[in-house]
């Protein structure tokens, strides 16, 4: 019977540390040359991207995929499309701010973070237009580039929280209404580049 208990613990341990991992979001960025970059991804911006400014190229690696992004400015906005590795369009985000965030919406937000956190700081707040099955990707890229309020949007906010005395940066999805959808522990920056 004691052996029993004691393997039952163990399995008990081990999931619990399994799915912990499943929460922890490995991702690392780095830039990458135009010729890197999927060829249909690379059409894809050289024809709807004519005006756009400061265009760079980077691959995305996490822990379930490889992606391709491409960040430029245009119209005094920060945008970044996604790509995944054969060169389809994923999603589109902008930089924003707080006050571009409907103030319903806000509320739902901040509700969660303050019932979630004991701290928090938010870091970054993106506006992101993913690819829907009723959408195209020009449909996509249309929604992004007027900057349309539409219930198929999400908000991506980075948020450096502390839960208990645990300390950690945070990848958060909500919805067009503030609705939590899904939460992601993320490592640190890479800072390998940096020389000491």
């Amino acid at each position: 019977m004691m052996k029993y208990k004691c393997f039952l613990f163990l399995i008990m341990v081990l999931f619990q540390y399994t799915t912990g991992l499943a929460q922890v979001k490995v991702e690392r960025e780095h830039r990458i040359k135009k010729n890197q970059f999927p060829d249909a991804a690379h059409e894809f911006i050289k024809e709807k991207l004519k005006d756009a400014k400061k265009i760079r190229f980077y691959k995305e690696t996490d822990t379930t995929k490889i992606s391709y992004e491409a960040k430029f400015k245009k119209d005094k906005l920060h945008y970044s499309i996604e790509f995944n590795d054969s060169g389809k369009l994923e999603d589109i985000e902008i930089l924003i701010q707080e006050v571009d965030v409907p103030k319903d919406s806000w509320s739902n937000i901040t509700k969660f973070l303050r019932e979630k956190f004991d701290r928090y700081k938010i870091r970054k707040i993106q506006q992101q237009y993913p690819v829907t099955s009723n959408e195209t990707a020009e449909t996509t890229l249309n929604n992004a580039f007027q900057n349309l309020l539409i219930p198929s949007l999400n908000y991506e906010i980075m948020v450096r929280g502390k839960i208990r005395d645990n300390h950690a940066d945070f990848e958060i999805l909500f919805g067009a209404e503030g609705n939590f959808i899904k939460m992601r522990e993320s490592l640190p920056a890479n800072y390998d580049h940096v020389l000491y």
